[in-house]
């Protein structure tokens, strides 16, 4: 099968959507954007950086090589004093790629997925001290909730596919005979006996 090398109408508007969708679920961008790394005008900026990896992906008669979107991404991200060592960048440019593929051949899969998946600004994150998780003054969402929304997440989509180790149980203090807990030096663990 050849792969046409222009896009159609429809193909355009998918694209210009699909990586809004994309950029919008990109964490670290949305950080950046809701903290104002960048200045005031971060979210113009973010507005921007849609409009340039658009005209980078139709650029004309050229190969297109993840490497330069990359770096597109990487500079921009760096333009608002944010250095990305996640992967989140190559992730990002990966699933660009993909989605500009697909829309040449007139396959808006990826962007129908993106569509209906959970947006990224709905999530909450839980920051979980110790095991001890009776505070009642959290902001984050119960377990049942986060069974819930990992449950809605759409395993074949590269953007969500990403896994959580869980943290390692913490065990009950020891308390000696004072009513003091005694603390347990963190250099003797798992090391020498």
């Amino acid at each position: 099968m050849v792969v046409p090398t222009q896009l159609t109408a429809e193909a355009v508007n998918q694209l210009r959507e699909g990586i809004d969708l994309l950029l919008g679920r990109w964490s670290a961008l949305q950080m950046a954007i809701q903290n104002e790394w960048g200045g005031r005008d971060t979210r113009q900026k973010a507005q921007q950086l849609a409009v340039d990896v658009y005209h980078w992906l139709i650029r004309p008669a050229e190969a297109l090589y993840v490497d330069e979107l990359e770096d597109l991404l990487d500079d921009f991200m760096l333009s608002l004093n944010t250095e990305i060592d996640d992967g989140s960048i190559e992730e990002v440019a990966d699933n660009l790629m993909i989605m500009h593929e697909e829309c040449l051949e007139g396959n808006f899969a990826s962007i129908e997925r993106l569509r209906q998946s959970i947006p990224a600004a709905n999530h909450r994150m839980q920051v979980v001290n110790g095991g001890d998780d009776d505070d009642s003054d959290t902001a984050s969402s119960s377990g049942d909730e986060s069974m819930e929304m990992s449950d809605e997440l759409d395993p074949s989509s590269n953007i969500s596919g990403m896994t959580i180790s869980e943290p390692p149980r913490a065990q009950a203090p020891i308390v000696d005979a004072d009513g003091w807990t005694v603390v347990s030096s963190r250099r003797n663990k798992g090391g020498r006996p």
